[in-house]
């Protein structure tokens, strides 16, 4: 018998992964649950709601880019917030509960959010890829292969 002691909410948040299912109007669509099926909790490891957070993030960030052509790139909006969209150029958490997302704005300027797990609310979007770049950024390719180092 395992001695831990684990909350209500980390058995929720176990039990609730890596089950994903979406359904959509388009049949060629990338859906996240075949994605999803990648992650998992290594044995004996305890994953922070920041983590688990970072992790489903990528997955979606990865599957809207499949659906973006050569010309457009992934941004993303914060709900409730004035802070816009972000051209996204980075991501990361801090544990337990912390995701930051840094990038550039509207206008070109350098940009981070902080956020609380809790107040997580995002939406994606495909933005027209900078002029000056020859292929556009993309940036879950990026963090997926950071997943897979750790």
């Amino acid at each position: 018998m395992d001695p831990t002691i684990h909350t209500t909410a980390e058995a929720a948040e176990a039990d609730a992964m890596p089950r994903a299912h979406e359904v959509h109007s388009d049949p060629n669509q990338p859906c996240i649950e075949t994605a999803a099926q990648s992650l998992s909790n290594d044995a004996g490891t305890t994953k922070s709601p920041a983590q688990w957070a970072y992790e489903r993030l990528i997955l979606y960030i990865q599957n809207f880019e499949k659906t973006l052509d050569e010309a457009h790139e992934v941004a993303m909006g914060f709900a409730g917030s004035d802070s816009g969209v972000i051209r996204i150029e980075g991501m990361g958490y801090f544990e337990p509960d912390i995701l930051t997302f840094y990038g550039q704005d509207q206008m070109g300027m350098r940009t981070q959010l902080i956020q609380h797990v809790g107040q997580l609310s995002v939406m994606l979007r495909a933005l027209p890829k900078q002029v000056e770049t020859a292929e556009p950024n993309r940036i879950g390719f990026r963090l997926a292969q950071d997943l897979n180092k750790a």
